[in-house]
């Protein structure tokens, strides 16, 4: 289960096309108060994966997309505090996906991404 630190948990409209998601960039962007405000991250699901993909803004035309699926023993990673952690053992680890607390090891699979003015494109395995 993802659950929020401070906020909720946003899952951002996305298609597939020729094995590639397609993101429009204005996902990020919400309204409240009459002022547009800029999202951290956005949540995905595909029928390719059991599991979310979260896709984090690092500037503002620089995105990572990682796989929320522990690589210790295969839990569904909690996202805050600008980390995704572990509800199962505590693993941690960075919005780049690299392990920063174990007990993993291994690095979250990570998708390459490409964008254009509009769209963030993820490429799938």
């Amino acid at each position: 289960m993802v659950l929020p630190s401070c906020g909720s948990i946003y899952y951002a409209k996305n298609s597939v096309v020729d094995n590639q998601i397609v993101v429009a960039k204005s996902e990020f962007k919400w309204i409240k108060s009459n002022t547009t405000k800029q999202r951290k991250f956005v949540m995905l699901t595909v029928p390719q994966y059991k599991f979310p993909i979260c896709v984090y803004a690092i500037t503002n035309d620089q995105y990572v997309a990682s796989l929320l699926k522990c690589t210790h023993r295969g839990c569904e990673l909690n996202v805050g505090g600008g980390q995704y952690t572990c509800p199962c053992h505590g693993s941690e680890f960075a919005v780049t996906g690299k392990v920063l607390e174990g007990p993993a090891e291994q690095d979250l699979l990570t998708f390459d991404i490409n964008t254009d003015n509009e769209n963030i494109y993820i490429q799938l395995f």
